[in-house]
């Protein structure tokens, strides 16, 4: 096949961006649908950050598949540009790389950067309409598919104030998702309200529901609080949420505290924008909370003998957001996940690691807390090492009798392979004879497994249950996690229907959750449905899974026969025969696939549910209790 000249493409306008829109928006899932939201909305915002506007307007049509947002910022220039001879507008909306924040003149901070934004959105809708008001007059342009339906016309005059309003229908044809999040709008602008102290309203037409977020006389700590929530605080910080700001080039806000949970939690944004990839402003964050701590703990002579803090120690429990404002910010990617301007790594740990200290020599109650949570916890991670060392001493081998009594399957291509996780021998022994021997693998536990949330390293490293369930696994856990070594492909926890059936489940899913996040991350485990009772009418069986179910039938089959309903007590009552129907066959079973969708909202109800304060759990049991049968 010949390569000439003749075979070079030469894309023009915005071409490139109907041709290649993963380029610019990330792709055409929801994420990249929600995108062209935020390129609109970053330029209302910059006209805030500026001092140019006070407040946004969003409003999502009744369909949910178009959006309107309006601010009373200057307005897009609509006079003719000298040397391209078109209106500014037109160019604006029409033309890759063209915008007004390239020199420093008319903005000094901005999220736009690139002059893309805008015309991009333009090119991935089927219909896009702009209306300027400035100068004392209204003028209007719309656009299909990027191509504009007549020149910039002045459709009133006599106007009072300025503006821009963009209304947009993205192009149906080519985003997978069609329907935009109210939701995730709703989270999104108020995360902005509170960052740019601005009022913005979200008209959600779909839900006939209005949200008015002004935040205009608050600080970033009140955010932090509200992302915080009900969590428990470490001790010391109940009441009190560090909080730094500095108005110098760069603009820097910084709101942090600790909380009894652990991991480490950071929201970062560059000039309003979330950068949920971080950067090097978050890694400034972490590098100059580290040096304050230390040298306070140096200073104090507080570092504890033979044990070793490390950086991850430190930082066990920070809730943080850091926002800095940049004139010439580098993202990685028009959708700007990640900051890169290397020299804000040294400029935010330089400007926060003194303040941190001070505030820490002047609060003494709340470093104490800290000190204490910080080495707490090392004593955690320390001994659960240890722990995690011992178990991973013990590999399974294919004859090895475990005290968990695992009835392995033959197949050795983890691929293929299945373990079912149930509790005491009666449901292992049905388990066992029902199981197709050659792909599944039955493991069963003795009752309720250890809440790890609630028990110390130590005990949980001692516990024979939780060995046992991670040998068998085989993939290890924590640092020492190697999805190489997985044995089975599905986990799958099955036990009883009841209420303490359930309980076990959830004890499970939270070892999971905490000790191999990644099995939850990567579909490995799963959660069976054993039914919780058989009805039998004649020779036709009926399954249910509820209370409701159970007499939705009955019901349905009264004087139709006799009808005979038998209710499991466990799945050592079920024979064989019916486990197999039931829930280990994949032709008729049905199980369901543990997700994550939000960690940190998930880490939140682990600790709610599980965790050692008893006031989030008995909240949550108050506020359901009337809704279903709570074994407290």
């Amino acid at each position: 096949m010949t390569y000439t000249a003749q075979d070079i493409q030469v894309l023009t306008g915005l071409e490139p961006v109907r041709k290649r829109p993963g380029l610019y928006i990330g792709g055409l899932d929801s994420a990249g649908l929600h995108h062209l939201l935020w390129e609109i909305l970053d330029n209302s915002i910059d006209e805030v950050m500026n001092g140019y506007a006070t407040w946004v307007e969003i409003e999502l049509d009744r369909d949910g598949q178009a959006l309107r947002v309006t601010d009373n910022g200057r307005g897009i220039p609509v006079d003719i540009h000298p040397e391209y001879q078109k209106s500014a507008l037109e160019l604006i909306m029409t033309t890759l790389h063209a915008g007004g924040k390239f020199a420093h003149a008319n903005y000094t901070y901005s999220g736009g950067l690139h002059g893309v934004g805008a015309s991009v959105v333009n090119a991935l809708s089927e219909r896009l309409e702009v209306t300027v008001k400035r100068e004392g007059a209204e003028w209007f342009q719309s656009y299909n598919f990027g191509i504009p339906t007549a020149p910039v016309l002045q459709v009133g005059q006599g106007i009072r104030g300025t503006g821009t309003s963009i209304w947009f229908r993205p192009d149906s044809e080519l985003f997978e998702v069609h329907n935009f999040d109210p939701q995730l709008i709703r989270q999104t602008l108020e995360a902005r309200a509170w960052l740019h102290q601005v009022k913005i309203v979200f008209k959600d037409r779909t839900n006939h529901e209005t949200y008015r977020f002004d935040h205009s006389d608050s600080t970033l700590d009140g955010f932090l609080a509200q992302i915080v929530g009900s969590e428990p605080r470490a001790h010391g910080w109940e009441e009190n949420i560090f909080l730094y700001s500095r108005v110098e080039d760069p603009r820097l806000d910084i709101a942090l505290l600790w909380s009894q949970e652990g991991g480490e939690q950071v929201r970062s944004f560059v000039n309003g924008i979330n950068t949920p990839q971080g950067g090097t402003h978050d890694l400034g964050l972490k590098a100059g909370i580290v040096r304050a701590v230390r040298n306070y703990l140096e200073v104090h002579n507080l570092q504890p003998k033979g044990l070793k803090l490390s950086a991850e120690d430190i930082r066990d429990g920070l809730r943080a957001i850091v926002a800095i404002y940049l004139s010439e910010p580098q993202f990685k990617g028009q959708t700007k996940e990640r900051l890169n301007n290397p020299e804000v790594n040294a400029q935010v740990a330089n400007a926060l690691a003194p303040a941190l200290e001070r505030y820490l020599n002047e609060n003494p109650s709340v470093a104490s807390g800290l000190v204490e949570r910080i080495v707490q916890g090392a004593k955690e991670r320390a001994a659960a090492q240890q722990a995690s060392t011992l178990v991973s001493r013990k590999a399974v081998t294919r004859k090895l009798n475990l005290p968990g009594k695992l009835a392995d399957c033959a197949s050795n291509r983890p691929q293929e392979c299945e373990l079912f996780i149930v509790e005491g021998d009666s449901a292992g022994g049905s388990a066992k004879q029902a199981r197709d021997r050659r792909h599944q693998a039955i493991l069963p536990l003795r009752g309720k497994i250890l809440n790890i949330e609630n028990a110390g390293a130590n005990k949980i490293g001692q516990n024979k249950e939780i060995a046992n369930l991670i040998s068998a696994i085989g993939c290890g856990v924590g640092d020492q996690y190697a999805p190489q070594k997985l044995r089975y492909d599905r986990i799958v926890v099955l036990t009883d229907a009841d209420s303490d059936g359930h309980h076990i489940a959830c004890l499970l899913v939270t070892f999971f959750y905490r000790f191999m996040p990644q099995l939850l991350k990567e579909g490995h485990v799963y959660l069976g449905r054993p039914p919780l009772y058989r009805i039998q009418r004649g020779k036709n069986v009926h399954w249910a899974w509820s209370e409701e179910e159970r007499e939705s039938y009955t019901q349905t089959a009264r004087g139709k026969g006799n009808t005979q309903v038998t209710r499991f007590k466990g799945l050592g009552e079920m024979s064989p025969e019916q486990l197999k129907v039931t829930t280990l066959d994949p032709a008729t079973r049905t199980i369901f696939r543990v997700c994550v969708e939000d960690d940190e909202l998930a880490s939140q109800a682990v600790s709610s549910c599980f965790g050692r304060e008893v006031a989030p759990r008995y909240k949550l049991i108050m506020e359901h209790a009337q809704e279903a049968e709570v074994d407290v």
